[in-house]
Order: C-alpha cells, then structure tokens, then sequence
C-alpha cells in the first residue's frame, strides 16, 4: 500500500513496487482515506509519507490501530528528523530523495527478515530500521 498525497511520487513508488515484483493493493492521501478502505483490505506493508492531506501526517497512520492493522509500517520522507526515536510505531524509514533501488532494496531485506529472520541480505543503506523491528531480527 502506498501513502502519499503527492500523486507523481506515489505513481513513481508504485512502479517501484511492481517492479520488484509486488503488488500495490492500495493507495490513499490521508488517514481519513485509508480509514474508509475495505474492511478486507489488509496490506503486508504500507510506504507512508509523513506529510499526507487533509492534515493528517504519517505518525498518524503509524499510531492509529484502526489504520494499517497488522502491516509492515515504512515511513518515506524527505524529514527523517521529524520521526521519532521510536519511530512513533512504524517499523521502519527511507530517507528522500529515492534512488531507484532503495524501495526495492528495503522491500527485499523485510521481506526476508520477516518470513524467515534474520534477513540473508544486509540491511541497505536506503533503510534504517526501528530498533524494535531491528531487534526482532537479533533475537
């Protein structure tokens, strides 16, 4: 799934995602949006921006259980600095601008860490985990 209010850099996250080889089920501008989705819809992981519509912002997303329930959080921000220490419940952040292969990059290392931990590949530079999902991989 994918969170944003900018709808080029959404287009571009998107294809970023299929490119890998995953699916974008959804997308959605604020957390009003994402409230009003499905009941059936539930995301493996969600790219969210911190800054999103109708004044809602990613910690938002992050804190509201109602929201993304069960997913893989990843904040994508130009901001990281305005994240919290404990990353306000996301699991993880990659840092703005996007290179083509950190998306991509970061899917694959979760990917890996949560069906089977610890991820075989190393953690890519293009994503910092939170400490609480980093330690589920050191466990």
């Amino acid at each position: 799934m994918i969170v944003e209010d900018e709808a080029l850099l959404a287009i571009d996250i998107e294809a970023m995602v299929q490119g890998s080889g995953h699916q974008v089920i959804a997308e959605a501008a604020s957390l009003y949006d994402i409230i009003d989705l499905p009941d059936d819809l539930r995301p493996h992981l969600a790219f969210v921006d911190m800054q999103l519509a109708q004044d809602t912002n990613g910690l938002d997303v992050a804190s509201d259980p109602a929201a993304l329930a069960d997913a893989i959080i990843v904040f994508v921000t130009a901001n990281p600095l305005k994240i919290p220490a404990d990353f306000g419940g996301a699991h993880g952040v990659i840092p703005q601008p996007l290179s083509r292969n950190g998306p991509m990059s970061a899917m694959r290392c979760i990917e890996e860490g949560v069906c089977d931990p610890a991820p075989v590949s190393p953690q890519p530079s293009s994503f910092v985990a939170s400490s609480a999902f980093a330690a589920l991989w050191n466990s």
